[in-house]
């Protein structure tokens, strides 16, 4: 379970007491914005993160300067490692690339009609910035407050889900119920409630928990905080990305174990072999400037 910065858990829990209208988007009937359509079927793009490592990037080539070519050896001791500096004899560079000639005048006309083609041609894509905490209590389900940051600078949307979003910060891109691709950003955290409370009992002091929403049984949905934005497409990869969990779930909860399993190892490997400095050699050279070549390097 991850750890979440004290001023992060108070932010969230500030904006979760203070909400001042309470819209369940999934079920609202009343709303000016309607319930939110679902055309298309949200779906997944790319590999969901289910803690395989990436490939091992390949090997450095190694630099090797012959021990006639080391002119001077200097040595310095700095945490716990050995850097060594060693001016070497100059080495022959490959000239400079030629200047890149100016571009020549392009017809802007013909230049904008071929941005346009590209552009009709091409999905519609953003980034979809999210701030999310998991809150964890026993007897009772997860759940989700989130802080969303539109990608076209709309204000911000807060809402309380019913999905836990740790599974759902394993996605890498996905597309919407409109077909617009999307790539999630999300910085997350796991609070548990009953840690919380206990860890403020010893110090004597009322643990602050946020006032966490009812959601009905069934499927994950999400309450917004606050009045519903004015744009109704702006809710539409919130509504997606529920979607996308309600249908994907075994996988999602597949993935996030495989991710979990994957730190726990890494954690247990740094402990067991803890990073140790490594010495460091630095070469160099000095070089002349034309108008002091006749004079001797300086």
């Amino acid at each position: 379970m991850k750890a979440i910065p004290l001023a992060f858990v108070a932010v969230m829990a500030i904006a979760g007491s203070v909400r001042s209208q309470v819209m369940d988007t999934a079920a609202s009937k009343g709303s000016p914005l309607g319930p939110v359509a679902s055309p298309a079927t949200p779906r997944i793009l790319g590999k969901l993160q289910d803690g395989t490592p990436p490939p091992p990037v390949p090997p450095k080539p190694t630099f090797i300067v012959p021990a006639t070519d080391v002119l001077a050896v200097t040595t310095h001791r700095q945490g716990g490692r050995t850097i060594t500096l060693q001016r070497i004899k100059p080495i022959a560079l490959p000239p400079p690339p030629e200047p890149v000639p100016a571009p020549l005048a392009r017809d802007e006309a013909a230049w904008q009609e071929r941005v346009a083609e590209l552009r009709a041609n091409q999905p519609e894509w953003g980034i979809l910035s999210f701030g999310a905490t998991v809150y964890h209590s026993t007897g009772h389900p997860p759940r989700t407050l989130v802080r969303y940051w539109p990608s076209h600078n709309g204000e911000p949307v807060s809402f309380w889900s019913s999905a836990d979003f740790g599974l759902l910060s394993g996605i890498p891109s996905f597309t919407d119920s409109d077909g617009r691709i999307h790539h999630l950003l999300m910085m997350w955290s796991a609070v548990n409630l009953d840690r919380m409370a206990a860890v403020s009992a010893s110090h004597a002091r009322a643990a602050k928990a946020p006032e966490i929403p009812e959601f009905s049984e069934g499927p994950a949905t999400f309450i917004l905080i606050g009045n519903p934005p004015a744009d109704r497409e702006i809710l539409t990869p919130i509504q997606s990305l529920h979607d996308l969990y309600n249908n994907e779930l075994p996988r999602l909860k597949t993935a996030y174990e495989g991710r979990e399993r994957a730190r726990l190892q890494r954690e247990a490997e740094l402990k067991a072999n803890p990073p140790r400095p490594k010495d460091i050699t630095v070469n160099y050279w000095r070089t002349e400037k034309p108008a002091q070549a006749k004079g001797g390097a300086k």
